[in-house]
């Protein structure tokens, strides 16, 4: 357990320490490759020399650790029905990533009393400057609880499909994200494109129909192909960056992660502006 003493010394050190970017990575639906998309875009993040936390919270049917291969000892429901620190419970992951483990209790993160949520707030706090990135990959879909909890990162990342019920579902969630909060930057990603025509022309479907009914604009990070490797990759629970790191999809991933660091920067949004945990707090002695 981290005693107080311990706590002190590690803050001392983040001192001066740019505070992390906080991402999270969600979809209208479920199986659109959104969890596989989390893991090997921070892994892609990772091999251009960021230091990332991978944080499941896809709530009841976190899948990170199977599309690993590897079992973590601990997850976060750890955290909140045995007690144990949040630093305890992060384990490694491929190319250097770090990750914290979702499980099937992870409902009371958005339920829990307020004094266990100001541990978690507390805790998480000795994190922000450890990591240029802490990506949330959430569940799919969203509700009134974990909505609250998505407004308050820094970016949001949303991935669909050409399936028109996929492009409709991730529109419904930004619709209704901007509703709540104007100015929330979205990254649009499209999923299992049969050809970069599709994939453009899904992009600036959604892109169009955001900027005619909602005046929003959305920052279109590229598409992935729908590639036969992704399908061996999960079946033998290797990440596909890592299991073919030749294939088209995982040239394209890289090629994301490059797309959304040149974002970052035209943009102008650096670390320092991250105030994820002032708005979790907000919100939570808000509520």
């Amino acid at each position: 357990m981290m005693d107080q003493a311990q706590n002190l010394r590690i803050r001392l050190q983040q001192l001066g320490k740019p505070a992390a970017k906080t991402l999270a990575v969600v979809s209208g639906k479920g199986g659109v490759g959104k969890s596989n998309f989390s893991l090997n875009f921070s892994i892609a993040l990772s091999k251009q020399g960021h230091s990332v936390l991978l944080f499941d919270m896809d709530i009841g049917m976190g899948n990170i650790d199977i599309l690993m291969g590897r079992s973590s000892r601990y997850s976060i429901v750890d955290f909140f029905e045995n007690r144990m620190d949040l630093g305890d419970i992060v384990s490694e992951g491929p190319e250097g990533i770090s990750v914290i483990a979702g499980g099937s209790g992870l409902a009371t993160l958005f339920e829990m009393e307020e004094s266990r949520f100001s541990s978690f707030l507390d805790q998480l706090d000795t994190f922000i400057h450890q990591y240029e990135y802490i990506i949330f990959d959430m569940g799919a879909g969203i509700t009134r609880e974990s909505s609250q909890f998505i407004l308050c990162v820094d970016e949001l990342i949303v991935i669909t499909t050409p399936e028109p019920p996929a492009i409709m579902d991730a529109y419904s969630v930004m619709k209704y994200l901007t509703s709540v909060k104007k100015d929330m930057p979205f990254s649009l990603v499209c999923n299992r494109v049969q050809s970069e025509k599709e994939g453009k022309e899904t992009i600036q479907r959604l892109s169009n129909a955001l900027q005619k009914f909602l005046q929003k604009e959305i920052f279109p990070l590229g598409f992935l192909p729908d590639d036969r490797s992704v399908t061996a990759a999960v079946t033998r629970q290797i990440p596909f960056s890592v299991y073919k790191p030749e294939s088209a999809i995982s040239k394209a991933i890289n090629e994301v992660a490059l797309r959304f660091e040149k974002g970052q920067k035209e943009q102008n949004l650096t670390f320092s502006k991250s105030n994820f945990l002032g708005r979790l707090k907000s919100y939570i002695l808000g509520r």
